[in-house]
């Protein structure tokens, strides 16, 4: 360990986030701690992570120790990121949930650690895209994250020239935003699709309802194993027995949780395990 950083201090950064976040930082990842909270450090004139500790062990530091969690949980998201998934859920998972629910049912995706909203408005793109398949049925989209600031720019919907090249195909930008001032604004049609809440993934997530199909992409990895069954198997309970989960491509449900198998032939997409045997056998 890092001499900079006494054993009590890491101790201290670790066993907060593992509460609040879920977020599992080993010795070998001092690095990410002295990188994603040095702004946070200089904000607050503190000349090191011992001293961030330290106040964190006084009396009224909760919202600083909301700041350092936001920090380091504050992760990477572009448009259509990975592409495969977006590809399946546009031309194979809505038709398919919407063949099995009757035809005034409203269809609910989840879109879990959406950091500033590409995930979620990318699946509001497909949707907006795919009326032909949904026959005018109704589509929430439920948007959630820990972090505040991530939330606000998501409501925004305002993105920079360079996010908006990142995945986004050139025609959707020109359907769905509009220039301003350098930037780009997606359009209010899709931005009153999607409902951004805070919400934890390691809460109770039964106040946020059932869910058809589940987004829950690279973030478990940040989780140990534990934690990973016990998200898993939360997100397990809120989905009836076609739903669909997908995860980021090195992710996996093998040796976690026993609530979802892989779909056939499919990378990063999963069922309920009940229902993918059931099908399995029905082949």
């Amino acid at each position: 360990m890092s001499a900079a950083l006494s054993n009590a201090a890491f101790e201290t950064l670790a066993t907060l986030l593992k509460t609040r976040s879920g977020l599992s930082i080993g010795a070998d990842k001092i690095y990410l701690l002295e990188t994603r909270l040095a702004t946070l450090l200089k904000r607050d004139g503190l000349p090191n992570l011992n001293a961030l500790a330290d106040r964190l062990r006084q009396p009224g530091a909760d919202p600083l120790a909301r700041d350092v969690v936001e920090a380091m949980t504050t992760n990477e998201s572009f448009f259509f990121r990975d592409d495969k998934p977006f590809h399946h859920f546009r031309n194979q998972a809505l038709a398919r949930i919407v063949a099995g629910r009757p035809a005034a049912s409203p269809l609910r995706v989840w879109s879990a650690a959406a950091s500033s909203g590409q995930e979620a408005y990318s699946l509001a793109m497909i949707i907006a895209d795919s009326g032909a398949v949904l026959g005018g049925r109704k589509v929430e989209i439920i948007a959630t994250d820990i972090a505040r600031e991530q939330l606000n720019r998501a409501k925004e919907g305002v993105y920079s020239q360079f996010e908006v090249q990142r995945g986004l195909p050139v025609q959707m930008l020109m359907r769905h935003f509009r220039k301003e001032n350098g930037n780009w604004r997606i359009a209010d049609t899709l931005r009153s699709m999607v409902q951004f809440r805070e919400h934890n993934l390691l809460a109770d997530l039964r106040p946020l309802g059932r869910f058809d199909i589940v987004f829950c992409r690279n973030v478990l990895i940040y989780f140990d194993q534990p934690t990973k069954t016990r998200v898993l198997d939360s997100i397990a309970g809120l989905m009836p027995p076609d739903g669909l989960l997908y995860l980021g491509g090195a992710e996996t449900v093998l040796g976690v949780t026993n609530n979802f198998a892989p779909l056939p032939s499919e990378r990063g997409v999963y069922g309920l395990t009940r229902t993918v045997e059931r099908l399995a056998v029905a082949v």
